[in-house]
């Protein structure tokens, strides 16, 4: 599960660059880490509920 929030930093600093730069592509890096956040959130909450942790 680290792993999806990881990437989701990945993609969210790679968004950020891209933004900076001017470079057109950086809403799909942002919509791309935005998913991967959501997903993270569901199964981290759903781990603490069936105590997967």
């Amino acid at each position: 599960m680290a792993d999806l929030l990881y990437l989701a930093i990945v993609f969210f600093v790679i968004a950020l660059v891209l933004g900076v730069l001017g470079v057109r592509g950086a809403g799909i890096s942002m919509n791309i880490a935005k998913w991967l956040i959501i997903v993270f959130l569901i199964l981290a909450v759903l781990s603490l509920i069936f105590g997967g942790i």
